[in-house]
């Protein structure tokens, strides 16, 4: 057994060989796998191993394609069978939101090049001609979908890291996981210690019990799950072709042939979890007992659908363990708190996503960066207020409704809440309907009466009017938007103002009480934050961000080490903050404080303390709202009393509260980009319009990156459309984000944000397009469906920015 390794892959199931092989493929040779057993032991072995290409995550459906298209080439490379079938699949709508869904993965499919088209009830009869097909609306061909072999494809993997030069090592169990002064890892075994650059943690069902060996605790659980496989059906050994799979999400089961039979799953509301204290370590290939009542409701639909199911009787029930994240979405990425630990972990759709997990992992290592945007996926996302009850009752809710739709602004109730703010109490007397961010809760919007919830769709649901009147509120008069979500930083001492210069790739501004908008450049030059910084004193500065992503962004500060005596730390658990924006802010502010809020005393992007009727605020000349208004930062034991300030004042002047769902249409009447949607590190400067804030004649982060980026023609480019107003009022809808763009036929793009802009009149969106300029007229597929929309000049709110500036 080799002493040293560039990394080590501790698991031995299909995630854990996929990236050892791909380690492998990008040049990787000195690389070790250790499994506790034998290969595919826990999950792998007895997975249903479906494929299908489609996601409503755009970057999840490329890597699923990619891993797809895998299989077979990964055959011919490594001569290890993959137990390939692609008789493909059919998806079935029987419901409108359903359809819309369907639609749209559709249209992605078109601008992807990616085999996914509507068929005919005819020829859906023809592909699978067991099926009753009634009462489904829309029924999707995917010719590409099937079912591979989980040992085949597990030792295909295997067979290609070996060839490549990789080591495997099996029944030798990981005992400890030590991190050296130097970074490197001490990985200890019975069969002797590896000293590693990497440790990648892909132990699956033991993925908690190896992560606890360096200190860390992932929100992970384990649960039940069950399928069955029927005895030889006379009609499928009549057949001369396997039979498509069947995805009937509405129905809550999957179905496709096995053998001359039919395997039919289901994920069941009468959930069970298992291993709550620790997945026992001789575990194996061990199943659990069968309990079909469990899943009766959901066979009971698929003997509707396919009613041959029901004369059959049933050869084998496998009830085997799977373990969850608290979203469904693998924790992935390397561990912020630590240097060079990678975790893969809480993979659900394994083999529709394991060749693409292990591309991008082997990336990430390798490179720095994956070469698609996956903080969906990242798991950063979460934090330790994930707790063991938080993910318990998410975990519960994701099993239970497994193919229910996630729709857009969607906010699930499990585990929540979780962490509230001073003012949450007050918030939720005035209305306030609260959403989750990172943890906390904030408020989207404010009904007309407490106690009021989201409806979910993907058209325009109950909170469009509300949102209307907080939007149009603000722009007459004012509102007042919590903030508290944003990141929030301090940076202090003597190498400050290097330090921050050496982080970001804005010059920082050089006189106290001034801010500057600055940009956070990714290991391949493209946008990896974006932040505002303020020079609060020669040596003190206040830095904010995005909140979700403050665990992620945490790998860019360690990436530049502190100056001596120099601090960065993060204020966002004590400060808190509020938005105070619109025409009559300044007069509403100024009645509370003695300070001139005067455009001459305090312009535009410049910052001061000051008194606001006895709370002591850090105020910010500055709005994500487009309009006039200050942020107000306090100290979070001020902020249930500051608040009340704000909404008894701002009654003088007809201003109220407002929530998070009014600022994103806001935003959108300006343009204004947010992380994660128009910046993210797949795309460059010059393509969202922040290449004039990198500022080349210095040092930072990624420079030569960004220098290689900048040096080359946008591929893309961010602009603003307005879509025709009689077909969004005729499908009540609106952009949401992901729809795709064409033009004469052709795709040239997708929306990245989507809101109606109430005080513009206006259906909006953000998008990337290539080929286009403004004055054209596209097609955008809202619902699926192309709705006309005419690319804009400027944007339709102070294009001038006269009133950010008044």
């Amino acid at each position: 057994m080799r002493t040293h390794a560039q990394a080590v892959v501790i698991g031995g199931g299909v995630i854990g060989c996929s990236i050892l092989y791909h380690l492998t493929k990008l040049g990787w040779r000195d690389v070790v796998l250790l499994e506790r057993d034998e290969l595919t032991s826990g999950s792998t072995w007895h997975a249903a191993a479906n494929i299908h290409g489609l996601h409503d995550s755009t970057n999840i459906s490329r890597i699923q394609h990619y891993t797809m298209n895998l299989y077979n080439g990964l055959e011919e490379e490594t001569g290890q069978s993959c137990g390939v079938f692609q008789p493909g699949s059919l998806y079935l709508a029987q419901t409108v939101e359903r359809e819309h869904q369907l639609r749209l993965q559709a249209a992605k499919a078109k601008l992807y090049n990616m085999n996914f088209h509507e068929v005919s009830r005819d020829e859906a009869e023809r592909l699978h001609p067991l099926v009753n097909f009634d009462g489904i609306r829309c029924i999707m061909w995917e010719p590409d979908g099937g079912n591979v072999d989980p040992s085949g494809v597990t030792n295909a993997y295997a067979t290609g890291a070996r060839q490549n030069g990789a080591e495997i090592i099996r029944f030798c169990p990981v005992t400890g996981t030590e991190q050296q002064p130097d970074g490197t890892w001490i990985v200890r075994t019975p069969k002797g210690d590896i000293v590693t650059e990497w440790v990648v943690n892909a132990a699956g069902l033991w993925g908690r019990e190896v992560a606890a060996l360096a200190g860390i605790e992932l929100p992970l659980q384990p649960t039940e799950h069950q399928y069955f496989v029927t005895e030889t059906i006379a009609e499928i050994d009549a057949l001369d072709r396997r039979l498509p799979s069947v995805a009937d999400r509405d129905g809550e089961y999957y179905l496709r042939q096995e053998g001359k039979g039919l395997l039919v799953g289901a994920y069941e509301k009468d959930l069970r979890f298992w291993a709550e204290d620790g997945t026992p370590q001789g575990f194996g290939h061990e199943l659990f007992a069968d309990d079909l009542e469990r899943i009766e409701d959901n066979m009971m639909r698929a003997i509707d659908r396919v009613p041959v199911v029901g004369e059959a009787g049933i050869k084998r029930v496998i009830n085997g363990p799977m373990i969850w994240s608290p979203d469904s979405n693998v924790l992935f990425g390397p561990v912020p708190e630590l240097s060079n630990y990678f975790c893969c972990n809480g993979i659900i759709p394994g083999f529709s996503q394991s060749g693409g997990m292990g591309l991008l992992a082997a990336d990430w290592i390798v490179t720095g960066e994956t070469r698609y945007d996956m903080f969906a996926w990242d798991m950063a996302r979460f934090g330790d207020w994930a707790d063991k009850a938080f993910t318990k009752a998410r975990v519960g809710d994701q099993y239970a409704n497994r193919f229910k739709i996630h729709f857009p602004n969607e906010e699930r109730d499990a585990g929540r809440p979780m962490r509230k703010r001073p003012a949450y109490d007050r918030q939720q007397e005035l209305g306030a309907v609260f959403g989750l961010n990172y943890g906390w809760e904030h408020p989207l919007w404010y009904a007309d009466t407490p106690g009021m919830r989201d409806t979910d769709g993907f058209t325009r649901q109950n909170w469009w009017e509300p949102v209307g009147r907080e939007c149009r509120m603000l722009r007459d008069k004012a509102g007042i938007i919590d903030i508290s979500n944003f990141a929030k930083y301090r940076c202090k001492g003597p190498g400050a103002e290097d330090w921050l210069n050496a982080v970001f790739a804005n010059r920082m501004p050089r006189v106290v009480g001034r801010s500057c908008l600055t940009p956070l450049i990714g290991k391949r030059g493209g946008i990896a934050g974006d932040f505002t910084v303020t020079r609060l004193d020669e040596d003190d500065f206040w830095v904010i961000g995005s909140g979700m992503a403050e665990r992620y962004h945490k790998r860019f500060f360690k990436a530049v080490p502190l100056p001596a005596g120099t601090t960065f730390e993060s204020h966002t658990d004590v400060m808190c903050g509020f938005n105070v924006a619109g025409p009559k802010s300044r007069d509403m502010l100024q009645r509370l404080t003695n300070t001139s809020l005067a455009t001459e005393d305090f312009p535009f992007m410049t910052c001061r303390w000051i008194d606001l009727s006895g709370v002591r605020v850090l105020a910010l000349r500055v709005s994500f709202t487009g309009d006039l208004g200050w942020e107000l930062h306090c100290a979070v034991e001020d902020q249930a009393r500051l608040f009340d300030l704000l909404i008894e004042e701002g009654r003088r002047f007809g201003a109220g509260p407002v929530g998070s769902r009014a600022l994103m249409s806001l935003r959108v009447e300006k343009g204004y980009g947010s992380w994660s949607r128009e910046y993210s590190p797949e795309y460059w400067p010059q393509e969202v319009g922040l290449d004039r804030l990198c500022k080349l004649d210095k040092d930072f982060l990624n420079k030569q990156a960004v220098l290689e980026t900048l040096a080359k023609p946008a591929r893309e480019n961010l602009v603003l459309l307005a879509l025709d107003a009689a077909e969004t009022k005729a499908s009540n809808a609106d952009a949401t984000g992901g729809e795709p763009i064409f033009k004469d036929g052709q795709g040239i793009g997708r929306v990245t944000s989507g809101a109606y802009g109430f005080s513009v009149g206006m259906s909006l969106a953000l998008a990337y397009v290539k080929g286009a300029h403004p004055g054209d007229v596209v097609d955008v597929m809202v619902l699926g469906r192309p709705h006309k929309a005419t690319i804009l000049h400027e944007p339709p709110f102070d294009p001038k920015g006269a009133r950010l500036r008044a």
